[in-house]
């Protein structure tokens, strides 16, 4: 089945990607920032990999993945930027919503594409958002970044799709996950989550059946969310 690495790997969705693909056979490499993270990744599955990386880190990057075969890469890793008017943003932050989010994501994809081309083989992963698809008040930059990978799934594919390499991009909707955790208080999330969200684990499954699809079919984009929306406002 090949190798996979995953990005963003220590938590979420990115956490249940790499456990799913750990299941299914693969040899999982899985890059993660934090201690707690690595050693969870540790103890989660003996195919598990946990590799210490900052993805903005393009020497540390080349570094780590020099001598990987890698057969699927997951860009998953990202961020969300605190939520507000944009003309009220601190520059660092647009800054580092624009490195994590996309530009870390071009140039790990660029250091694993040769070597699938090279194969003639090959699964690449985003993980987007429905924020790139739809207009939300106070995520202009976070949307921006979204918006651009998914523009650049698709200019991948057009590059790479002649080499039997396949782009998928992932567009989740409402997730439970530790994402909104910095910047939403807890009655925030309590009304983001008032009816039951998409888990990572469903992402995860997800992910896996495209990879298991025979090779001559693609899932250009798949769309996943909440069955059920979120409750409105009540009126008071």
């Amino acid at each position: 089945m090949g190798a996979a690495l995953v990005t963003g790997a220590s938590s979420g969705i990115g956490l249940a990607i790499a456990l799913e693909l750990a299941q299914s056979g693969r040899q999982v490499f899985a890059i993660a920032r934090g201690e707690r993270g690595l050693n969870a990744l540790r103890a989660a599955h003996p195919a598990i990999t946990p590799i210490a990386l900052d993805v903005t880190d393009r020497e540390a990057a080349h570094a780590a993945l020099e001598g990987l075969e890698i057969d699927v890469l997951v860009n998953n890793a990202g961020m969300m930027p605190p939520l507000g008017n944009f003309a009220d943003m601190a520059m660092a932050d647009i800054d580092t919503a624009l490195e994590v989010n996309l530009s870390a994501a071009i140039a790990l994809t660029r250091l694993v594409v040769p070597q699938m081309r090279d194969r003639g083989r090959g699964d690449i992963l985003f993980t987007g958002s429905a924020a790139a698809h739809a207009v939300f008040p106070n995520m202009a930059v976070y949307s921006a970044t979204k918006g651009a990978i998914a523009s650049f799934a698709q200019g991948l594919r057009a590059d790479l799709s002649p080499f039997g390499i396949r782009v998928t991009e992932i567009v989740p909707g409402r997730v439970e996950t530790a994402l909104y955790k910095n910047i939403l208080d807890d009655t925030a999330r309590a009304a983001m989550y008032a009816s039951k969200a998409v888990q990572p684990e469903d992402i995860a499954r997800m992910v896996r059946a495209v990879l298991d699809l025979p090779e001559w079919a693609t899932v250009s984009r798949f769309d996943i969310v909440p069955t059920r929306p979120t409750p409105p406002a009540k009126k008071v």
